[in-house]
């Protein structure tokens, strides 16, 4: 799988930890544990990308860690 930027932080809001990767729009997951958040993102861009994929739709290349946040 590509190495898309992966954005994790803590939501005293949710309780939990969440993920982002920003260049694949939408691709989010949770998790109690950082362990728990990185593999449900891994498995979140593994299915957007098999799923944009089916769709025809263009996947972006990564572009490795963005200059802004």
């Amino acid at each position: 799988m590509p190495k898309y930027e992966v954005i994790i932080w803590w939501s005293k809001e949710d309780n939990c930890y969440l993920a982002e990767a920003p260049e694949l729009p939408g691709c989010m997951a949770d998790g109690e544990t950082l362990s728990e958040v990185t593999a449900a993102i891994e498995e979140s861009m593994r299915l957007w990308i098999d799923v944009n994929t089916e769709r025809g739709l263009a996947i972006p290349e990564p572009k490795g860690r963005l200059m802004y946040a």
